[in-house]
């Protein structure tokens, strides 16, 4: 039976890369969908099923993070493989307190994204050689499971983060309020919040922590 993969990145030329990497090599591997951002991931698994989730962390609108936090309760057997930029503790910490099985990095992908799929699908973590030997050294899979998580989902509930990622991004309260169906006063709430946990008075400072942590992109 073929596995069915959906892939997000807003990159197009990072999902062609991928794409093309399976169609060489993926010979069990189906495209079902691709997605440039996480809430267009959160529509696509409405009406179209797949197996396995590639999620690139910094997308615009939800990063990879807080679409696996939505996306797994409704979809429990799906299988959620990160994509990153970076290869750093916080980020794979944080992909695996989020519920994925898999980390990449774009530099290795197409090279690693055929075992990684064929190994998440079957329930086994994959984690790309460049980072596999300092997370086993951290004990991060054991972090996991007793439910340990990294700081910034610790510091940040799942709505202060979408608007901080949406702030940095450059969005305005009044389309913030808009994209996630709420007042633009609970978005100024959510903004003075995140603020106040993260000891930052400016919303420059805001932006640069945003970008910094990996909840949003330049």
């Amino acid at each position: 039976m073929s596995i069915r993969l959906l892939i997000a990145d807003d990159h197009p030329v990072v999902r062609d890369g991928l794409r093309l990497a399976i169609e060489r090599n993926g010979k069990n591997i189906v495209i079902a969908g691709e997605a440039s951002d996480g809430m267009e991931v959160l529509e696509i698994a409405r009406t179209k099923p797949f197996d396995v989730c590639i999620l690139d962390i910094t997308m615009p609108k939800m990063n990879g993070i807080e679409t696996a936090r939505e996306l797994l309760p409704s979809r429990p057997g799906a299988k959620i493989i990160m994509l990153s930029l970076h290869d750093s503790r916080a980020m794979v910490e944080e992909s695996l307190s989020a519920g994925a099985l898999g980390f990449l990095t774009k530099e290795t992908a197409t090279r690693n994204v055929v075992d990684a799929v064929t190994e998440v699908h079957a329930g086994r973590y994959y984690l790309c050689p460049a980072i596999a030997h300092f997370v086993v050294e951290a004990g991060l899979m054991g972090k996991k499971a007793s439910g340990k998580r990294g700081a910034i989902p610790v510091a940040l509930p799942g709505q202060e983060r979408k608007v901080l990622q949406l702030i940095a991004e450059g969005q305005s309260n009044k389309e913030i309020a808009a994209l996630l169906q709420v007042s633009v006063n609970t978005v100024h709430a959510h903004r003075n919040q995140a603020m106040a946990k993260l000891n930052i008075h400016k919303q420059a400072d805001l932006v640069r922590y945003a970008i910094k942590a990996g909840i949003a992109k330049l």
